[in-house]
């Protein structure tokens, strides 16, 4: 069964808030609201998503347009970074660099990759396994665990090579698309504007997108 992992595109910064708390920036929350008007994701799909703030506002924008729920889980979180709470960006990059290149390692506190890898793929594969037969699934959730999720599935090491800031858009909003049960990695991370309608159905990301 085909599935897209989505991350939240922007968010908005703010040093006084819990990260989890953090909501989609205007930049983010349009990508979002574009993605959501072009109908990549068909009607009556099934959407997952993690519980902190950003991944559900995109959720909810999309199953608005699909005419369905979301039903989100805290296991789907980003990986644990409450021990150093807000950093700033060039800090927060290193610790990034450190948390993906020792995977066994806690850096400073965070959730170790491994672990982190190992509660996103028990929360997709539990969560796939109530999907009915056929029915078009979508994740929404963060772009650590994503790439954790995504080197799993692929048979690839832990690595920031993986991550959507090297490979997609910036500042987030990427998807690709996998089937979990074969092991299959069937995209890499793609910018949100560029998932096409059909790819649910075909191994490629669809046809180009028209933004609107």
């Amino acid at each position: 069964m085909q599935a897209l992992y989505l991350t939240h595109p922007q968010v908005k910064l703010d040093a006084a808030v819990p990260v989890p708390l953090w909501g989609l920036s205007p930049e983010g929350r349009a990508r979002a609201e574009r993605f959501a008007r072009r109908g990549v994701v068909p009607k009556g799909s099934m959407i997952f998503s993690s519980r902190e703030t950003k991944a559900q506002e995109l959720a909810e924008l999309i199953a608005a347009s699909a005419d369905t729920l979301t039903l989100a889980d805290h296991a789907m979180g980003e990986n644990d970074r409450s021990a150093t709470g807000f950093l700033p960006p060039a800090l927060f990059e290193d610790m990034a660099d450190r948390f993906f290149a020792q995977p066994d390692i806690s850096a400073a506190g965070w959730e170790r990759a491994v672990d982190a890898q190992r509660r996103i793929v028990s929360a997709v594969t539990t969560a796939l396994a109530s999907v009915p037969e056929g029915a078009v699934t979508v994740f929404c959730g963060h772009g650590a665990v994503g790439t954790l999720l995504k080197c799993h599935i692929g048979g690839r090491r832990i690595s920031r090579e993986e991550d959507q800031s090297c490979i997609g858009a910036v500042g987030g909003g990427n998807g690709f698309v996998f089937d979990l049960a074969r092991r299959q990695l069937l995209t890499d991370w793609t910018p949100m504007e560029e998932i096409g309608p059909n790819w649910h159905e075909s191994p490629k990301l669809a046809e180009p997108a028209v933004l609107l």
